[in-house]
């Protein structure tokens, strides 16, 4: 056969083999085509978009789905966006219609002669791929993807397509289309985001992990500069961006986590509520809640708590590592990837990072942390190890080379801590309407989905006290009314139990004393006798208006003490009622719920104070009551909090016995805040753990930033309110005395009264008639008391002081044999 008739014969095998090609993938086609889907899916597009939870002023705090999904209309995509898709994915996405012929030729050729691998696969090709096909590479799967991707450029315009692919294409992450990816990389919607961000944003398609700037950064920097450079070469870009583009830095978010604030048990709370309403469509259905929460007071919030919990293990000292490794016996050669093995199976834990000692001194630790950083630590680094460092018997020091510890890292530097064993909780809101503003539930959600604001029941000790005041002043008490602190005891016939002698802190007794100051003092003995007097089934009936319930708080004289169980948000809730000026508001975390539209589906309807909300006490009462707690502040228990230097800041601080619980719930007028500290087994916090100093710390830590540019504002004074001149010492009305509140109607008795003395010494008082009416629980009007000393309160029956057995499930402690601490 000469040459030139076997070129001839090549040619037409050619011929023959392609037409052949062209009659089958035809026949194919013809048989495939009217047997492909319906396009129903994507002319009705609906994505799952998970469940997102944002603060009120519109931060992401969480989301609940599969899959992290942010849809976004073509209309709304930057150009540089769709430019930089386009340039990298298919050039030709305008020209072709489907599958681009001249994009297969050119790859196959490429492919045949050597060159770098090319795809032909159009935008519509992996639309319809991502859409209907599997990931199955067969000769099937290639057909239908080409007939697909006609059928859809038949029935769709190229803007749906694009829009379709930017909405659905998978980017690592969890994050699925481009307005989420850029929420996962660099915190901020696509709108936001440079040139250089695009670009890299674009080449994931083609290998998300393996281009996942979080894992392989170096790749991911590859691939970006490929996408603008195919940018510049076929003129979506001129060379000066280009150029530029190159230049401009990549800043990808701190933490690999797709929210704004972190508030993860308010986002529980959320997600808990839906889905009791919504079941698991709300995981799919788009649905956004706007919380009550604002961002900066979240922030403060969480920072106060793990400063609380920092502050208190410095206190208490180093407990030791969490475990030892021989270094020596790693091998020398991979022992820095031997380190990254073992510290990758430990987890962080809010911000606390594992990290392994590699060497150490009295004044300085060497760690290699689990980022992979080295890190020398020294001086205030050191606080909490700084005993244990300077130990001169080896074999008590606590830490050595191959210790795994924690570190924090502070504005410059690093820090030993540990993983707390205590636990802590902050409420704050707005006593005007019950807006929660900030809520922390523990340390750290991941490691305690226990909700210690709204799921810990524990003993509220003195911080209840206000309470059993409240009722008082109902009762014809004031805050000059003279009552007796010493000691006092019960006898087991008294208590239907066993002989009680309720003790003040320190174990000291002033003698007479007027009401505002045994508050201020947070003394014991007096509060169990106005409880007394006025009778603990009319207080456990009267606390029922600020939202508790009376069974939480059982009728005993231990009331008095906080002997019953609430948890910080029925605590904030109580006391809103004094700093709104006696209304109760619901506290409330979601504002509104909006749908994957935009439209709003439901909103709360917030109750205000002075306008709905119920009224449940005398706005006297309420005004009084602020004024004695003010006096906690400034001269009493909580008066550390004088260092935030403001004049409007009221509350009590809360230690029950054996100091196993700290509070400090206080508030100015614009803000309720309750902090709480202890073990969620239940133990000491240790001798000078006391509200004092456990709680109210976290508690002035976060009202510095919450009020920081909030102007004072004073309770204004309410009709029936006088202000009389009393005598300190016997609560008589004396002008040249101080000054004092008081219903009108029940105003202190002038010296020489029936009951007073001229020189106001001894027993001021006599006994009033008024003393066994006091006892029964009615709320009539009502009656003045003065004094009450001695043995007056004493019941003419036997009064039971406790119970036998706890009366309440949730109650973490028996408030038979629990008996708190007044500060």
């Amino acid at each position: 056969m000469t040459l030139t008739k076997w070129w001839h014969y090549f040619l037409l095998t050619i011929v023959v083999g392609g037409l052949s090609a062209i009659a089958l993938v035809g026949i194919a086609a013809a048989l495939i085509y009217p047997a492909l889907p319906s396009l129903d899916v994507l002319t009705n597009y609906h994505p799952k978009l998970p469940l997102r939870v944002y603060t009120e002023d519109g931060y992401l705090i969480s989301e609940f789905g599969e899959e992290r999904r942010a849809y976004i209309k073509i209309e709304d995509v930057p150009q540089h966006m769709k430019d930089a898709i386009i340039a990298i994915e298919d050039r030709r996405f305008y020209q072709h219609h489907g599958v681009d012929t001249k994009g297969v030729l050119r790859a196959a050729i490429t492919n045949l002669t050597g060159g770098a691998k090319e795809g032909a696969s159009t935008i519509t090709m992996q639309v319809a791929r991502n859409f209907f096909l599997s990931s199955d590479r067969n000769f099937k799967r290639k057909i239908n993807e080409a007939l697909l991707a006609i059928k859809i450029e038949h029935s769709l315009s190229k803007e749906k397509i694009l829009e379709l692919y930017i909405n659905q294409i998978y980017l690592g992450q969890r994050a699925y289309g481009f307005a989420a990816a850029s929420q996962v990389y660099y915190g901020k919607p696509l709108d936001k985001i440079n040139l250089a961000e695009t670009a890299l944003l674009a080449g994931l398609p083609k290998a998300p992990s393996g281009y996942n700037p979080f894992v392989n950064p170096k790749r991911a920097l590859s691939r970006q500069k490929e996408v603008l450079h195919d940018m510049y070469r076929y003129g979506f870009i001129k060379e000066d961006v280009y150029q530029a583009a190159l230049k401009q830095p990549l800043r990808f978010k701190e933490s690999k986590q797709s929210r704004d604030v972190a508030a993860d048990y308010v986002a529980e709370i959320v997600r808990e509520s839906l889905y009791a309403k919504y079941q698991d469509d709300i995981y799919s259905s788009g649905l956004k809640v706007y919380t009550t929460i604002r961002k900066a007071n979240q922030e403060a919030a969480n920072l106060a708590v793990r400063d609380g919990i920092l502050d208190y293990d410095l206190r208490h000292g180093y407990r030791g590592p969490e475990k030892l490794i021989d270094i020596a016996a790693l091998p020398t050669n991979e022992k820095k990837n031997s380190l990254d093995l073992i510290l990758d199976d430990i987890d962080e834990s809010n911000g606390f990072i594992p990290a392994i000692i590699t060497a150490i001194s009295p004044k300085s630790v060497h760690v290699h942390i689990k980022n992979g950083d080295d890190a020398d630590i020294t001086g205030k680094g050191l606080a909490l190890v700084e005993r244990t460092l300077n130990e001169k018997n080896p074999a008590k020091r606590l830490l050595k080379v191959g210790a795994v510890i924690r570190v924090l890292k502070t504005a410059d530097s690093w820090r030993i801590v540990q993983l707390p064993q205590v636990e802590s909780a902050l409420i704050a809101l707005d006593p005007e309407n019950g807006a929660v503003r900030a809520l922390v539930g523990g340390f750290d959600f991941n490691s305690s989905k226990f909700n210690h604001v709204t799921q810990a029941w524990r003993q509220p000790g003195s911080s209840f006290k206000p309470f059993i005041y409240s009722a008082a002043l109902e009762k014809g008490y004031t805050p000059a009314t003279i009552v007796e602190d010493d000691p006092i005891t019960f006898t087991a016939d008294e208590t239907g139990s066993k002989e009680w002698s309720p003790q003040n802190y320190e174990n000291e007794f002033e003698g007479p004393i007027r009401l505002r100051q045994a508050l201020a003092k947070s003394i014991n003995t007096v509060a169990i006798r106005v409880l007394q007097a006025i009778g603990p089934e009319y207080a456990q009936d009267y606390i029922t208006r600020f939202g508790f319930a009376a069974k939480d708080h059982p009728a005993y004289l231990t009331m008095a003490l906080g002997a019953g169980s609430a948890t910080p948000w029925q605590m904030a809730r109580a006391y809103a009622v004094f700093a709104n000026g006696g209304y109760l508001v619901q506290p409330n975390l979601i504002a509104k719920i909006v749908d994957h539209n935009g439209k709003v589906v439901s909103t709360t309807q917030f109750n205000h104070a002075g306008v709905d909300a119920p009224r449940v006490i005398d706005a006297r009462n309420a005004f009084i009551m602020n004024s004695m707690m003010q006096s906690v502040v400034r001269n009493g228990t909580a008066a550390r909090a004088m260092q935030l230097g403001r004049s409007d800041i009221a509350g009590k601080t809360g230690t029950t016995n054996d100091h196993f619980d700290a509070w400090f719930a206080g508030y100015s007028p614009k803000q309720v805040t309750v902090a709480w500290i202890g073990f969620d087994k239940p133990k000491t916090l240790g001798r000078n753990e006391t509200g004092a100093s456990a709680a109210l710390p976290i508690w002035m830590e976060y009202m510095a930033s919450a009020l920081r540019n909030t102007p004072e504002s004073i309770m204004d004074m309410p009709e029936g309110v006088m202000q009389v001149n009393i005598d300190p010492t016997t609560g008589v009305r004396d002008d040249s005395g101080m000054t004092e509140y008081f219903y009108h109607e029940n105003p202190p008795p002038e010296i020489g009264a029936q009951g007073a003395s001229a020189d106001g010494a001894g027993s001021v008082f006599e006994p009033m008639n008024q003393a066994q009416q006091l006892l029964q629980p009615d709320v009539s009007a009502p009656k003045p008391v003065t004094q009450l000393g001695g043995n007056l309160l004493a019941p003419k029956a036997p009064t039971k002081t406790m119970p036998a057995e706890p009366s309440n499930s949730n109650q973490n402690q028996n408030a038979a044999t629990r008996i708190l601490n007044p500060n």
